[in-house]
């Protein structure tokens, strides 16, 4: 079965600490895939928070994001009450784009690889817009 196959960095930026609550937990017993994407948004508005920005304004008071795609990789199964670590990486990035890097781990273990594109986007003209230099200049201080 041909697959998105997703590699782990090497360094990740930003650490969001949590732990699956009952909400995250299919009927399978697991975590769940539509928690997942849950879990690693909240990890992404934390590192936006961390950095001084919001999902509706990175550094200009006009730009904000707007989701591309996404592809997770499941590695391991995560269960009820586990703590978690959500690291999370901004690479890859463009005029107007970025890619943001999520491994999600329980004690030390991997349990899922996220990749996501986001677009800077102006909701007021609801148009594309390029990446404000605040932005770029936050996420090049917080990458080192």
């Amino acid at each position: 079965m041909p697959k998105i196959k997703l590699k782990p960095l090497e360094k990740y930026s930003f650490v969001y600490k949590t732990r699956i609550h009952v909400r995250d937990v299919n009927y399978g017993g697991h975590l769940g895939n539509d928690a997942v994407v849950g879990l690693t948004h909240e990890a992404r508005i934390d590192m936006l928070e961390k950095m001084g920005f919001t999902e509706l304004n990175i550094g200009d008071n006009e730009t904000g994001l707007i989701m591309a795609d996404l592809a997770v990789n499941f590695k391991e199964e995560g269960f009820l009450l586990d703590n978690i670590e959500i690291r999370s990486r901004i690479d890859e990035i463009s005029a107007a784009s970025f890619r943001a890097f999520h491994k999600i781990t329980k004690e030390g273990r991997t349990i899922a690889l996220i990749e996501t594109g986001l677009i800077a986007f102006n909701y007021k003209n609801k148009s594309v817009a390029e990446l404000p230099e605040q932005f770029l200049k936050k996420v090049e201080e917080f990458q080192k």
